[in-house]
């Protein structure tokens, strides 16, 4: 199967090395309908999706360049199927059966092509957790942004984005089902308030296929953190700061130079 992007690329003119980006947000749904809810609390869940593509080398042809992967998964590789019930990928047109209903996790659609296009991914929740759906944009990414040599089979390109969905006021069933779950960030709550006991996972096997962390693709997941936001904010600023003082020499200077031709100009 093959996509028919007009971002098509040949082989011959990649790079030999495969690139890595990622970026983050923080999205916060709508509050449910359901009336038993509990205010001033929020329950945040940190996911990333995107894709791994890897080069096929001699095997590539003109429309079979690439075997490729787009996910959603867990940010930490816990399973996020405590609040996502399924995930639809919109492939290219291009594509059989373009629209991909996952219902069970993985969630996450294996293809291969040649062509890089965006791919509407549509996260649909359980009925206590939200009762509308979010829908995330990802652009498949096959080739690596340096061009500088050859294309290699060894690292596949892979981009990743960090998002924070954050539920307020969740319902009271939402918040017992989910408590302690790893993949969620929990909320202190109220004192005095006290939950019922968790649920019991009725599938162990499920949990299991849920949980990426013996992911096949595991090697090449991008790790987030808190801490590694925070760096990444802190050198954008150094970068941002010193672009800063160069402008700023260079206008000076620009400003002597114009002071010295406007006092050249009024020399009798």
């Amino acid at each position: 199967m093959t996509s028919s992007s007009s971002s098509k690329k040949q082989a011959q003119d990649q790079p030999d090395i495969s690139g890595s980006t990622s970026k983050s947000q923080r999205t916060k749904m709508s509050k449910s309908d359901e009336k038993k809810k509990l205010k001033d609390i929020e329950i945040s869940v940190p996911l990333v999706y995107g894709n791994v593509a890897f080069w096929l080398g001699k095997k590539a042809s003109e429309y079979q360049s690439h075997k490729w992967a787009v996910y959603v998964r867990g940010a930490t590789n816990e399973d996020i199927s405590v609040v996502i019930k399924k995930v639809v990928f919109q492939l290219h047109s291009s594509f059989n059966n373009p629209t991909r209903v996952i219902e069970e996790p993985p969630f996450e659609v294996s293809e291969s092509g040649w062509g890089e296009f965006e791919i509407a991914i549509t996260l649909h929740f359980h009925s206590d957790v939200c009762d509308k759906p979010l829908s995330l944009y990802h652009h498949l990414k096959l080739y690596p942004e340096d061009e500088s040599g050859p294309l290699t089979m060894k690292k596949p390109v892979v981009v990743e984005s960090y998002d924070e969905i954050v539920f307020p006021d969740p319902s009271e069933s939402f918040l017992a089902r989910v408590q302690n779950h790893p993949a969620l960030t929990f909320p202190r709550l109220p004192s005095g308030y006290n939950l019922p006991a968790p649920m019991q996972v009725e599938d162990s096997g499920k949990k299991k296929r849920g949980d990426t962390k013996d992911h096949s693709l595991g090697q090449w997941f991008t790790s987030f953190s808190e801490a590694d936001e925070l760096l990444q904010l802190a050198a954008a600023r150094q970068q941002v700061q010193a672009h800063i003082a160069k402008l700023r020499r260079q206008i000076s200077l620009l400003e002597g130079q114009n002071q010295t031709i406007n006092k050249t100009g009024s020399d009798p």
